[in-house]
């Protein structure tokens, strides 16, 4: 019988709450922000430039929503971003996430 170790409840919840913004910050090698970008929906919208092990991405984020304009492919929260731009399963994404100290919140300078 083989038996599973739990990620604990209070470490899920705070990567699926994890701004996007915090989350691209721990998931990447290089971050630039665009900041000739214009917001067409919302005034809060980024654009950012994202080089990670996998390659480079323009990705959009509002609050914890994502959106990757080249894969034209979305989502929420640290866990769903780290499983699109670093290629990762669920829980290789939240073990990275830990690693990286995303378990302790993030803080963007």
């Amino acid at each position: 019988m083989v038996v599973r170790k739990a990620f604990d409840a209070a470490t899920l919840t705070r990567f699926r709450a994890m701004s996007a913004d915090d989350a691209l910050d721990l998931l990447s090698m290089v971050l630039k922000d665009d900041r000739m970008f214009v917001p067409v929906k919302d005034v809060q919208t980024r654009r950012w430039h994202v080089t990670t092990v996998r390659g480079e991405f323009e990705i959009l984020t509002t609050g914890i929503q994502w959106y990757d304009t080249r894969a034209q492919r979305g989502g929420g929260g640290a866990i769903d971003l780290a499983m699109h731009i670093l290629g990762l399963s669920f829980v290789d994404a939240v073990k990275h996430l830990i690693a990286k100290g995303g378990a302790h919140g993030a803080h963007r300078s």
